[in-house]
């Protein structure tokens, strides 16, 4: 898959350090002139649906329990590939150097109606909630909240911003 961007998320990391790696997964599914986004109420911000690889899954099976969890939605079928964005990040663990995250992004199609969310306790507490929404809506927002409070929006926003972006300048207003 094309490596899209890296993100130093801070200052002064060794990427070339002793690494912990976590992978996930994150879909973009049109709907007409919408994009599929989770909204957290908490931050105002909005992201792509997905999430980590566990044991056992691969991509596809991530993807579909994800939209699941986060959306109560049924992804249909994975499109193509988009892309992929490595994140390196200061670990919580001291005895690693880095922290890596590498998040890849699929064109996928879905169902369009919102179902039962299964959220973890985290989402809960940000209040994720999934929508329908503009390309030119969300990253305008999403260039908002980073511009206000930079410091206090979870990593994702930088990330998702940036893969708002550039579908804009690729596809226009809409996903195609």
């Amino acid at each position: 898959m094309e490596m899209l961007k890296e993100f130093l998320v801070k200052d002064g990391i060794n990427i070339n350090g002793n690494a912990i790696y976590r992978e996930a997964v994150r879909a973009v599914i049109r709907n007409g002139g919408n994009c599929l986004m989770v909204l957290s109420k908490k931050n105002g911000d909005y992201k792509f649906p997905g999430g980590g690889i566990n044991d056992g899954e691969d991509h596809e099976s991530t993807l579909r329990r994800e939209l699941r969890e986060e959306c109560g939605i049924q992804m249909l079928e994975i499109i193509a590939g988009y892309g992929k964005v490595i994140e390196y990040d200061r670990p919580k663990e001291r005895e690693y150097d880095v922290f890596k995250m590498t998040s890849y992004y699929y064109l996928c199609s879905s169902d369009t109606a919102f179902g039962q969310q299964n959220l973890d306790d985290y989402e809960k507490a940000l209040g994720f909630t999934p929508v329908w929404i503009s390309l030119d809506a969300a990253l305008a927002n999403n260039k908002q909240r980073l511009e206000e409070s930079p410091e206090t929006m979870p990593r994702w926003v930088k990330r998702d911003t940036y893969i708002l972006e550039r579908l804009k300048n690729e596809y226009g207003a809409q996903v195609s």
